[in-house]
C-alpha cells in the first residue's frame, strides 16, 4: 500500500468529514434544545452557500476575488442563513411545539422542498424570472437548463490552490474547511460553556418548563440554538463553494442526511460528539470508495456506505459513539 496514497486519503476524508461535522453541530444544538430533528436544516446549508454567492454578485461580481472578500461572503451568508432559520422557527416550528412529534417532522420536509424550490425559482433559468427584478438584465449567470449550477466565486489564496507536502496534496480550500471547523467548535465550546446565554441554553436543554420558572426567556434560547445552527451551516456552505466550485440548489438533501447520521453517529444532542461523528463519517466515505474494490467500490458506493454505518450505530450502540446529551421528557 502506498503511504502517500493512503495519507491523501486521510486529508481527503477529514476534509469531507470537517465539512460534515459543520452541518451536524446545527442538528445536535437544535435537537438538544427542543429535541427536533429538523430536517430542512440541509437547506439552511444550501440557503448560505447562495446568500454568499449573491452577497458576492450584488458587491462586485467577477471584478472583486481578493481575499478581505470571504469574510464579507461570510458575513452575508451566515445573514441569509440565520434570518431564514429564524423565520423557520417562529412561523412554522413554534406553533407545533406541543404538538404530536410527527407535524414538526412532516413540516421540516415541506419547508426543505419550499426552500428548495424557491432558490431553484431565484437562480434557476427563468427567462422573466425573480434573478432580474434584482439585478436588472445583466445577469452574471446564464443557465441553459434546469441541470446547471452556478460557479462560486473564486477567491485569491484560497480557491484552486494547493501545495504538497511528502506526496500529499492539500489543497488551500480543505485548509479552510478544517479550520473553520476547528474555530467553531472551538468558539462554540466557550459559547455554551462561559457565558449567560449559553449556561442557559444548557438549562433549557436539561428541562425548559423549569428554566422559565428560573426567569429564562425560553423562546429566546431556543432562538438562538436555531441561530448557532444557521450559522455553522452557513460557514459550511461557503467551504462546500471553495472546495467544489459551484452549489446547486439540490445539494443541500444529502448533505443534511449525512449531517444527520454523522449526528446520529456521534450521539444526537452531544456536540462533541456530532464533530466526531462527522470527521468519522468523512473518512469511512472516503476510505470505502478508495480501497473497497470491485463491485462494492467506487464513488458510485460511497453513499451506500455512509448509511450502512448509520444502520450498524442504530443496531449496536444507539447512543452513539460518545453518547447522547438529551433528557428524556417523555
Amino acid at each position: 500500500m502506498d503511504p502517500a496514497y493512503f495519507f491523501q486519503q486521510l486529508v481527503n476524508g477529514l476534509t469531507l468529514g470537517s465539512l460534515f461535522a459543520l452541518i451536524a453541530v446545527g442538528y445536535t444544538v437544535v435537537y438538544g434544545i427542543i429535541q427536533l430533528i429538523n430536517f430542512a436544516h440541509g437547506e439552511i446549508f444550501m440557503v448560505g452557500a447562495f446568500g454568499a454567492l449573491g452577497t458576492w454578485i450584488i458587491l462586485g461580481r467577477a471584478e472583486i476575488t481578493a481575499w478581505w472578500m470571504l469574510p464579507v461572503m461570510l458575513v452575508g451568508a451566515v445573514g441569509v442563513s440565520v434570518l431564514t432559520a429564524l423565520l423557520m422557527e417562529r412561523f412554522a416550528y413554534r406553533p407545533l411545539r406541543r404538538a404530536p412529534r410527527l407535524a414538526p417532522l412532516i413540516t421540516a420536509i415541506g419547508i426543505s422542498v419550499f426552500l428548495q424550490e424557491f432558490v431553484r425559482l431565484f437562480y434557476g433559468p427563468i427567462p422573466n424570472g425573480l434573478q432580474r427584478l434584482v439585478f436588472g438584465d445583466d445577469i452574471p449567470f446564464e443557465f441553459p437548463d434546469a441541470k446547471a449550477a452556478p460557479v462560486f466565486p473564486a477567491i485569491e489564496g484560497v480557491s484552486g490552490g494547493s501545495f504538497v507536502i511528502g506526496g500529499v496534496t492539500l489543497q488551500y480550500a480543505a485548509i479552510f474547511t478544517v479550520v473553520a471547523l476547528v474555530l467553531c467548535w472551538i468558539g462554540l465550546y466557550l459559547f455554551v460553556n462561559r457565558t449567560r446565554v449559553g449556561r442557559a441554553m444548557q438549562a433549557t436543554a436539561q428541562d425548559p418548563d423549569t428554566a422559565r420558572l428560573m426567569g429564562i426567556d425560553v423562546d429566546r434560547i431556543i432562538m438562538v440554538a436555531f441561530a448557532v445552527g444557521a450559522s455553522l451551516a452557513a460557514v459550511a456552505g461557503i467551504a462546500h463553494g471553495l472546495q467544489y466550485t459551484n452549489i446547486e440548489f439540490r445539494m443541500g438533501f444529502l448533505a443534511g442526511l449525512k449531517a444527520f447520521t454523522a449526528a446520529v453517529l456521534g450521539g444526537i444532542g452531544n456536540i462533541n460528539g456530532a464533530v466526531v461523528g462527522g470527521l468519522v463519517l468523512g473518512l469511512v466515505e472516503v476510505m470505502a470508495t478508495a480501497y473497497i474494490p470491485g463491485t462494492f467500490g467506487g464513488s458510485a458506493w460511497k453513499d451506500v456506505w455512509a448509511f450502512a454505518l448509520l444502520i450498524l450505530v442504530l443496531v449496536f450502540r444507539p447512543q452513539g459513539l460518545l453518547g447522547a446529551r438529551v433528557v428524556d421528557r417523555a
